[in-house]
């Protein structure tokens, strides 16, 4: 990629310029990409597997907010929460496609430091971008992405496998990208008051990388294939822990019980959502974006994963007829409800 200099104007290389500019540097990893970009079609062969598809539209102003979204950071979590569907299934991500809607708000240089993040995104996770499309928008930066994945029929995990008694699992930790996205927002009101105050972003590295430049828990499920752990059940926490508990039991047709104090909240979430006087649990269980993997174990696997550093139990399906409860620090039952994220509800 060309470092930017200056401003080229869509306009002036055209959509095949400007598709040829983007693409010159794609290497291609995977022996099932048959072939990339460059003609009509890809062509892939999945002779080993069955092949997963999962597709994401981002919308400015409803899924991103470019006041304080870098494109670098913008273009890689455009494929990490894509990735993150795939890994959700217990397969491995291996090819996507980009598609972008551009108004002349944007630049070449501009086109090309979001491709940057798509392109770091594509080596961190060993996929191939094999192909997309390019368009004129009048409603500001429009992306699309799809992604593809691989994995034995045996293997794949659907939402619908979760049976009363299993172990209810999830990696990694919660709320942390609702807190950075808290912080984000207050920051973008301070500057549109007064334009001569500078973000103070100090100190919060960890929750604002968690909202701008998310990881797919991909590693996840190359671990559980370590352990020799085939998931009942499973879904990314892209609208809360709440709403995906609800969505697995639902497709699975059990309840679930859920421990507050199970709850896997890091320390600076638990100090940032005091600041904002937000309960740390509302946070962790509403909150969203955080694209860790919810699961559900039998309880006969329960000692492989018991020491595990990065898997939480956090409690364990019922029968239906019990319903999806939270049981408090205090003791007390109450229904476990997700408010989760509606984007015909959530317009700006």
């Amino acid at each position: 990629m060309l470092e930017n200099t200056g401003r080229t104007e869509i306009k002036d290389l055209g959509e095949v310029g400007l598709i040829d500019l983007l693409t010159q540097h794609i290497k291609l990893n995977h022996l099932t990409t048959m072939k990339g970009v460059g003609d009509d079609a890809a062509v892939l062969d999945y002779t080993k597997g069955k092949t997963l598809v999962s597709t994401d539209l981002l919308l400015e102003g409803i899924h991103f907010d470019m006041m304080y979204t870098p494109l670098k950071h913008l273009g890689y979590k455009a494929v990490t929460v894509n990735l993150s569907d795939i890994a959700a299934m217990n397969a491995t991500p291996t090819q996507i496609t980009v598609s972008l809607g551009l108004s002349n708000r944007f630049s070449v240089e501009a086109v090309e430091e979001f491709y940057q993040g798509v392109l770091m995104a594509c080596k961190k996770y060993n996929i191939d971008l094999i192909g997309g499309d390019t368009t004129s928008s009048v409603n500001g930066l429009v992306i699309s992405v799809t992604a593809m994945g691989i994995q034995d029929q045996k293997k794949i995990v659907y939402r619908s496998g979760m049976k009363d008694k299993d172990l209810i699992c999830v990696s990694g930790d919660l709320g942390a990208a609702y807190l950075g996205l808290q912080i984000l927002e207050r920051e973008k009101q301070i500057f549109l008051e007064n334009s001569k105050i500078q973000p103070d972003l100090g100190g919060n590295d960890y929750l604002l990388e968690r909202i701008l430049k998310p990881e797919a828990r991909v590693d996840v499920v190359s671990q559980l294939e370590g352990l020799k752990i085939i998931p009942t059940s499973m879904i990314d926490i892209s609208d809360g822990l709440a709403s995906e508990v609800q969505h697995l039991c639902k497709e699975s047709k059990v309840g679930a019980v859920i421990y507050e104090e199970k709850l896997p909240i890091d320390h600076t979430v638990i100090s940032k959502a005091m600041e904002f006087n937000l309960d740390p649990t509302i946070c962790a269980i509403n909150g969203g974006e955080d694209y860790e993997l919810l699961f559900s174990i039998p309880q006969a696997d329960y000692k492989k994963i018991e020491s595990h550093p990065d898997i939480t139990v956090i409690g364990y399906a019922t029968d239906a007829s019990e319903g999806v409860n939270l049981v408090t620090k205090g003791g007390n039952s109450h229904p476990l409800k997700g408010i989760g994220w509606d984007s015909f509800k959530n317009e700006n």
